[in-house]
């Protein structure tokens, strides 16, 4: 191993540096196992370059320099990185890696290897491609971290790529990766992604932006100097171990306000900050920031609506600073920043920072819990986007936000709305699946109920509680709701694979020669069920008994059941004006409400069904069930030639309290004033919402229709005798949709 370690050192193409930074990094059994993967992928991918010519490997050992000296991975993240391009390639598989180095090698590359496999090709198809980005991670974020390692590789070594790739990489660094990095708290790499992104995509803009801050550098350093000449005088008299840095803002930073405010770059106040970096115990953080900003504003006049302390409450990526803007003698707005050398390393490499301190004083998380933590934050990243001529993704989602305590007193974010529900999947998602009620303040309250700021909560579980679908009314946090249907999935495929297979040994028992699909086609058809999974659910939880299917399938087999089906069809032909119904109180009618759950219906625009009509329900072959009244015009139709695919149905008593929209023509005596009379009938002694009116006038006669939102049918009745009722009114009645 040390012979290939020497030949590495000793190679032309540098790599000797990376081992260094390795062995500054890693133990020495680390050292020597990322030696032998750099060897593995040297040996593989010899003879490949890049756009520019340079080997292949140069660009793996550059990623892997960003994950060691800029993210804070470990050794296992490095090999991968190394192995990726000589897996991506097919030069050997992830398996093959983990054999040699480690099963999490494995998991690791596979993953990278489906980011990879993504193409971004236009704003539109976006979305989809972030879904599938986030579940190709989701088993280890450790890969995003990689991920945005290597794309920050690429950007710094973009001039080489085709004018095309350019573009296009630019676009998904500033749409996608650059928000993802701020998210985790990776300000530095979020800032560089910009910044190139802004270089190929506004190349004007860029170069103007940096001219300008290059020729304003001295005045900038000459300013700030006698800017801290006060404070550091002060500061010195102190106890405080200290240091200042001076940053400037981001060019695209600087970009953004230009364009959103509509200014020169002149008019940007806040073109630097100032950040006093104190070296502290942890104990004594808070008191040296307080007492640090109490000099600062010894001096100069705070902005007090500019006050941001990060340090008292945390941000939710671990970031923590205290901000303030305050105003020198010319005039002139300056920001600083107050924060440790511990928060400071927190800011320059995020999550992975903050959890490896907490790690090294023996405090903190252990690799799972880390890996948990940023897999949390993961998730629930914005995955909306946007155009560099708008703005770019912002992870950081503008909500309200409350705080709530454990009865422990452990401090959780929500945003605002958040349920009792939301907070025990915040905590775990099995406190969650088994949450049945919650105690706020010593108060009993239900699951749904709706958190405050300072609330000290308790959860209440029981271990015969299940997630239900309508659980997702309740929740508002992504998590919960992603944890909510993502057991109902589970569920539903766990019971409809148990029942298909209940299906099959039964039809093979009974030596039935039947095709699965065939019975599955002939089986839905009875029990007026659209897909084969609600079948395999209703056998497999025992709500279809499988002993009735054998009836059902030999009668399908021997064409009893189509002669049957005939036989109903050519005998039931219902009056135009009033079909044939089942009864109100029939427990096999489809029950109509504002919200079934889990059946995909929609009432039909050719008669405009509304809460108090005699309805029925039609299978329609692509959009589901569509509800149409009874005395449809296309009713007769339906059930002459489809009758096994009409449904009875009926209201919920309770539905009166929703929204439908009923059509009215009116045919009335041309007179002044009349139009409006009919108005206020529907919006001032009805309070009925209007949603359209149209009249026209023709020898002396108005005609015209109105949509009106109404909670039922008896309410149309109401209005229509209402209007019938005014003078000049020669008729009204309600219309379907289609005789318009």
């Amino acid at each position: 191993m040390h012979l290939v370690m020497e030949q590495i050192q000793q190679s032309d193409h540098g790599y000797g540096d990376f081992l260094d930074r390795c062995g500054a990094a890693f133990s020495p059994r680390s050292v020597e196992m990322i030696a032998a993967s750099l060897a593995l992928a040297a040996e593989k991918l010899a003879g490949r370059a890049r756009y520019d010519g340079a080997p292949l490997l140069d660009h793996s050992v550059g990623v892997a320099s960003i994950v060691i000296s800029e993210i804070g991975l470990g050794r296992n993240s490095v090999i991968s990185t190394l192995l990726h391009d000589v897996v991506r390639l097919g030069l050997m598989t992830s398996a093959e890696a983990g054999e040699r180095f480690g099963a999490e090698c494995t998991s690791i590359i596979d993953g990278m290897t489906g980011i990879s496999a993504l193409r971004t090709k236009t704003s539109e198809d976006q979305a989809d491609n972030i879904r599938e980005l986030i579940i190709s991670y989701s088993t280890d974020p450790r890969v995003i971290l990689i991920k945005l390692a290597d794309r920050l590789e690429v950007m710094r070594t973009l001039g080489m790529f085709p004018p095309e790739k350019r573009l296009r990489k630019s676009w998904e660094s500033l749409n996608l990766y650059a928000g993802i990095a701020h998210k985790l708290g990776l300000y530095n790499i979020k800032s560089e992604l910009e910044d190139l992104s802004l270089r190929y995509l506004e190349p004007d803009d860029h170069a103007h932006i940096v001219d300008k801050l290059t020729a304003g550098a001295g005045e900038r350093e000459l300013f700030i100097s006698k800017f801290l000449a006060p404070v550091t005088e002060k500061l010195d008299r102190t106890a405080l171990t200290y240091h200042i840095k001076s940053r400037t803002k981001s060019v695209y930073s600087i970009w953004k306000k230009m364009r959103s405010q509509k200014v020169s770059f002149e008019e940007v106040y806040d073109i630097f900050a100032l950040r006093i970096i104190i070296d502290c115990p942890r104990e004594d953080e808070k008191t040296a920031c307080w007492s640090a900003y109490s000099i600062v504003t010894d001096f100069y006049t705070p902005n007090p609506d500019r006050l941001r302390d990060w340090i008292s409450i945390p941000k939710s990526n671990g970031y923590e600073s205290l901000h303030t803007t305050v105003v020198s003698p010319e005039g002139r707005w300056v920001e600083v920043q107050i924060r440790t050398e511990r928060m400071d390393a927190v800011a320059e490499r995020g999550i992975a920072a903050h959890w490896r301190y907490k790690g090294v004083q023996g405090a903190g998380m252990g690799t799972e819990e880390w890996l948990a933590r940023l897999r949390e934050l993961i998730e629930n990243t914005d995955t909306s986007t946007q155009t560099v001529q708008t703005k770019s993704l912002d992870a950081n989602l503008n909500q309200g936000e409350i705080f709530v305590f454990t009865p422990q007193g452990d401090l959780r974010r929500l945003p605002e709305g958040a349920t009792v529900l939301d907070f025990a999947f915040h905590i775990h998602t099995n406190v969650g699946a088994s949450c049945v009620g919650g105690k706020v303040n010593g108060r009993s309250v239900p699951i749904r109920h709706t958190l405050s700021n300072g609330d000290i909560v308790q959860i209440l579980t029981s271990k015969n509680q299940k997630p239900k679908a309508d659980w997702l009314a309740i929740v508002r946090t992504t998590r919960a709701r992603n944890k909510i249907r993502a057991y109902m999935r589970e569920q539903e495929a766990r019971a409809a694979t148990l029942g298909r297979e209940e299906l099959e040994r039964k039809i093979k028992n009974w030596k039935l020669i039947i095709a699965i699909d065939d019975a599955v086609t002939a089986l839905c058809r009875n029990y007026k069920l659209r897909t084969g999974t609600e079948l395999y659910a209703r056998i497999a939880d025992g709500r279809i008994d499988i002993a009735d299917t054998k009836d059902l399938l030999v009668r399908y087999l021997s064409g009893q059941e189509e002669e049957e089906r005939r036989a109903v069809a050519a005998s039931v032909n219902p009056p135009k004006s009033a079909p044939a119904q089942p009864s109100a109180a029939s427990n096999d009618a489809l029950v109509i409400d504002d919200s079934i759950a889990g059946i995909d219906y929609k009432f039909a625009g050719c008669c405009n069904p509304i809460f108090g009509d005699d309805i029925f329900g039609f299978v329609t072959v692509s959009t589901g069930i569509t509800i149409h009244r009874t005395d449809c015009p296309n009713a007769a139709r339906m059930r002459l030639n489809y009758p096994y695919r009409v449904l009875p149905a009926r209201w919920r008593d309770n539905v009166g309290d929703g929204a439908f929209r009923a059509t009215i023509r009116v045919t009335a005596d041309d007179i002044p004033g009349i139009v409006n009379r009919i108005a206020d009938i529907v919006n001032q002694e009805l309070k009925l919402n209007m949603r359209s009116i149209n009249f026209s006038a023709q020898g002396g006669t108005l005609t015209g229709v109105l949509n009106v939102e109404v909670p039922g049918r008896a309410v149309v009745d109401t209005l229509v005798h209402k209007i019938l009722s005014t003078k000049g009114v020669q008729k009204a009645h309600r219309i379907n949709n289609n005789l318009q």
